[in-house]
């Protein structure tokens, strides 16, 4: 297995609007996450990776863009964005950035020519249709609710926007279209970017004539713009025009949906196309029939099945990202552990699980100290679009319960993640002094930074050591993965070998005590683990495990 400085990094993504606001405005800025940076380093972080911070409307949070060489304002200007990469590489650390080329906003100058006249020579860098019987081209939904398509008065055709209708596709057909993307890709590597994470990285290439969805799907006609038939050959140009002249870069796509197979073809070294996805199959175990609005409650042994067939299968050719939340997911302290009585020692069970396994490890903003999801009051606190059309989908126009769809929103919402970072116990956390853009979580009095870094036993301090482990014993970066006792419904038990090295690691995901045997074929010289996640352990003989309790131990 060949190494490289990616599989070793430890990263940390920066939600730059809700991180630390240096100027009073609310929003967060560039300056305060310089200000920032020492923290990150003391941690063990080595590579930061900075979500979206161009131009924008804002119409989703950035991810709609209207100028690729331009900075939103709120966050600072181009010089601050080469303050903040200067400091980083000062520390040694490695910055990288969204690429969101799947869509612009609609108020790109691209966009802007596009819809002026049927032969703009701009017409082509998007999806246009003829209406289909007087109707929509095709029954596509978009990812924010109701028909992927809008219409335009004065062409009279519709164009294709799988988000909002101020994102419009980008047409990838266009080879045009592909050699701007590859231009602005230069254009940040050459400014000294290390890489990129690439949003909704499978859905640039759609099945020809765009045919109707299966019905039945939360996204009707997914199957015709995930994974496309020419999604890899794209991404081989992509390497062979910009990739391959910055061989010390990285890049990470955001693929919802990819079966192992085809991540192994995204991922897999000799085929030169990225270095690891981010696949979600473990993010959805708690929905229903795809519908992650219909919350479902998680069974352990199918999210081991998952986590373990991803070690074992991508490990042999690709390469893992291990994540359990980000920008679009909930905390996981409050979906996969027990943001109550339990907080600390289940935030630091599933880190531990996090920074044991064969993969680069991703840590979003706050989950070092166990942040928690925010219980807004009323649906207007929530600023997200996605929730807010949710809401009218689901409440106001096919009238669900209101009770039932607020429940789902409160554990599920992308805002439970956007919350203001929580440095310390002054107003607004330490975040900013003025008023946030979006309502600061009420306990962070309790859950914040400065207490976090006075507590010896915090969930800072823990996933400090745990980061250590991994930097000092290579077993936990490239090591094989075997689990044991598979069907155990409390425990995830597995082994990791390298070199002759190997490490062992017990994680509890309840909150009872479960009896525990240790495998006959694993054999310990030194009882004593590594790291551990209560103020003791227990002896490793006919052990009991305790609510949340993790260990792992390294073998000679």
């Amino acid at each position: 297995m060949k190494k490289y400085w990616w599989k070793e990094a430890v990263i940390y993504q920066i939600y730059p609007r809700s991180f630390m606001d240096s100027d009073g405005d609310g929003i967060g800025d560039f300056q305060g996450i310089i200000s920032k940076l020492d923290y990150l380093q003391t941690l063990g972080i080595d590579t930061i990776w900075l979500s979206p911070f161009y131009k924008s409307p804002n119409d989703d949070n950035g991810y709609d863009i209207s100028d690729y060489q331009s900075i939103m304002e709120e966050f600072g200007t181009l010089a601050d964005f080469k303050e903040l990469l200067k400091e980083a590489h000062n520390r040694k650390m490695k910055l990288i950035i969204d690429l969101v080329v799947n869509h612009t906003s609609d108020e790109h100058p691209w966009f802007l020519e596009s819809k002026k006249s049927k032969d703009n020579p701009y017409r082509d860098y998007y999806i246009w249709k003829d209406p289909k019987n007087g109707a929509k081209p095709n029954n596509w939904t978009s990812y924010f609710w109701g028909s992927a398509w809008e219409y335009d008065d004065l062409t009279e055709q519709y164009y294709l926007h799988l988000f909002t209708k101020k994102q419009p596709d980008l047409n990838w057909e266009n080879e045009t279209v592909r050699k701007e993307v590859y231009d602005i890709m230069r254009w940040w590597l050459d400014l000294g970017t290390d890489g990129f994470r690439i949003d909704v990285a499978n859905m640039y290439s759609k099945v020809p004539g765009l045919p109707d969805g299966e019905l039945g799907n939360y996204m009707t006609g997914k199957e015709h713009f995930q994974n496309g038939p020419r999604i890899h050959e794209f991404y081989r140009e992509m390497h062979k025009e910009v990739l391959s002249h910055y061989p010390d870069v990285m890049t990470v796509g955001e693929t919802a949906d990819v079966p192992i197979e085809e991540a192994k073809k995204y991922t897999s070294e000799d085929r030169q196309e990225l270095n690891m996805v981010f696949q979600f199959e473990h993010v959805t175990l708690d929905e229903t029939d795809g519908d992650r609005w219909n919350i479902a409650k998680m069974y352990l042994p199918e999210l081991k099945k998952i986590l373990t067939k991803w070690q074992v299968e991508l490990g042999k050719c690709g390469w893992n990202s291990l994540y359990w939340a980000n920008h679009d997911q909930p905390r996981s302290v409050s979906r996969y552990g027990d943001d109550g009585q339990y907080r600390k020692e289940s935030a630091k069970m599933l880190y531990t699980m996090l920074l044991t396994m064969q993969g680069t490890p991703y840590i979003y903003q706050g989950e070092e100290i166990g942040m928690t999801n925010m219980k807004f009051d009323h649906i207007t606190e929530y600023p997200d679009v996605e929730i807010q059309n949710l809401w009218k989908q689901r409440v106001i126009k096919e009238k669900k319960d209101p009770h039932k769809v607020f429940a789902a929103i409160q554990y599920r919402a992308r805002d439970n993640a956007r919350t203001p970072m929580q440095w310390d116990e002054s107003p607004n956390a330490g975040f900013s002094s003025g008023i946030p853009w979006i309502k600061v979580n009420p306990n962070y009095k309790e859950i914040n930074v400065a207490e976090s870094l006075r507590d010896p036993n915090s969930i800072f301090h823990y996933i400090q050591k745990l980061i250590k482990l991994r930097k000092e014993n290579e077993v936990a970066i490239y090591g094989d993965f075997k689990e044991y006792y598979n069907e155990n419904e409390s425990l995830y038990v597995y082994l990791r070998s390298y070199e002759g090295k190997q490490m062992f690691v017990i994680l509890n995901f309840t909150g009872e005590s479960v009896k525990f045997f240790m495998p006959e074929e694993v054999v310990f010289v030194n009882a004593e683990p590594y790291i551990y996640n209560y103020q003791d352990y227990t002896d490793l003989g006919n052990m009991t495990v305790r609510p949340y309790e993790a260990a792992v131990y390294l073998l000679e």
